[in-house]
């Protein structure tokens, strides 16, 4: 009997974000309890540097890694440090894009978002991300030829999607064009997929 078809639930993430990290593993279970195919999106979060923003932002910031932290630990507790500069983290999404190719892709997201909140792996860094991808058994020159050619057109393309689906921050989920920001939200989205008739009997 052939398996029931599953629906499209789209994923924008990026790597430099505390909220897409604590989202990772929940996001990862999705398909083994509904019937969907949940297609990951990278997505470029511009973030102004100190300096470039208010006071308030800068308190923000602060409160946003102390709210991650604690809800990593309801979790049994993993690091989450707040990074030390502003990331461009497009070597890293297109790292994402490569080894979504290759089968490495939850290898490697476990590995990119669990050393960069480790303030172990500067994922603004080709060399880095391409040495990754090689201690995860893919190979590191590959990534670096994808980033060098198709890489940044695939990545934009992700990014139109984006804009066409009117994504302003990540996590967020995306059933049916309905968006559902955060991973605290999630609960919202399971019933949602409930409601659809999509849970796994």
């Amino acid at each position: 009997m052939p398996e029931t078809r599953r629906e499209e639930l789209k994923l924008y993430f990026d790597y430099k974000s505390p909220y897409a990290y604590l989202a990772k593993d929940p996001a990862f279970e999705l398909p083994r309890r509904f019937r969907v195919e949940l297609r990951w999106l990278p997505f470029l979060l511009r973030i102004k540097g100190k300096g470039e923003r208010s006071i308030y932002s800068e308190y923000k910031a602060r409160y946003s890694y102390m709210d991650a932290r604690r809800w990593a630990n309801r979790r049994g507790g993993f690091k989450i440090m707040g990074p030390l500069k502003v990331y461009d983290s497009t070597p890293s999404l297109i790292g994402a894009l490569y080894t979504q190719r290759v089968g490495l892709f939850r290898a490697y997201t476990d590995e990119v978002y669990a050393r960069f909140f480790e303030r172990a792996l500067e994922i603004d860094r080709a060399e880095e991300i391409a040495a990754t991808v090689d201690r995860l058994g893919g190979s590191g020159s590959d990534y670096l030829e994808f980033a060098a050619g198709e890489g940044r057109p695939s990545l934009e393309r992700c990014l139109e999607e984006a804009a066409d689906d009117h994504i302003f921050g990540v996590p967020i989920f995306v059933f049916r064009g309905e968006p559902f920001w955060g991973q605290d939200r999630m609960g919202l989205l399971e019933e949602r997929l409930e409601q659809a008739g999509l849970k796994e009997s």
